[in-house]
């Protein structure tokens, strides 16, 4: 369901938080899958502008950060990810923080770049100034509900529901059609945008 993109949505997302409540990370170590969205669930990733900062940032943190990713699907208003932090210096949770702060920087100037969305620019810079923080901009819904990958089943179960959101939303008829998405390399080999370990847990 798409939620409208005007500014009356304070009650749906608080709604939502209530009930999809925030998890944390208990096990810094260990493969999460997590998702988070943008603000009112604002399609911009349909767009390759916008999906290529998500890229370049997961990209970033693997190479820097050893962020290891197992699956991930950026949809056209929210991304799925399965992952794990395979450094002590640097804990998923913090990875995930500094990934949603970097890239609601990096959206928002584009946003101001290309002008083609008034109505999302004006929709973060709005939940921007409410939040506690008085940032410039906010892109993201707060949080990013992992779920920690406990054993094969649990994977393979998130695992599938990343690959298959894009074949449920009618934007592709296989996964693997898909390009911001992991599913080429499970099912063809081929290389993704991102950075992916192909492994069953």
């Amino acid at each position: 369901m798409q939620i409208t993109q005007h500014f009356n949505i304070d009650y749906l997302i608080r709604y939502k938080n209530r009930m999809a409540p925030k998890r944390q990370v208990y096990d810094e170590s260990k493969a999460h899958f997590m998702t988070f969205t943008l603000i009112n669930w604002i399609k911009l990733f349909n767009r390759d502008e916008y999906a290529t900062i998500i890229v370049d940032s997961l990209n970033f943190c693997v190479d820097n950060k050893g962020l290891e990713i197992y699956s991930y699907c950026i949809m056209p208003s929210h991304v799925h990810l399965i992952a794990r932090s395979t450094w002590d210096s640097h804990k998923l949770s913090a990875i995930m923080r500094d990934l949603k702060k970097f890239t609601s920087v990096q959206i928002t100037r584009q946003l101001e770049a290309d002008n083609s969305y008034p109505e999302a620019l004006r929709a973060f810079k709005y939940y921007g100034q409410k939040c506690s923080r008085n940032e410039k901009s906010k892109a993201w819904i707060d949080g990013f509900y992992p779920t920690m990958m406990y054993n094969n089943k649990i994977f393979n179960q998130k695992l599938n529901y990343i690959h298959y959101n894009p074949v449920e939303d009618s934007l592709v008829k296989y996964p693997h059609e898909y390009y911001y998405s992991s599913a080429k390399e499970y099912y063809s080999g081929k290389k993704g945008p991102v950075k992916v370990v192909v492994e069953k847990l």
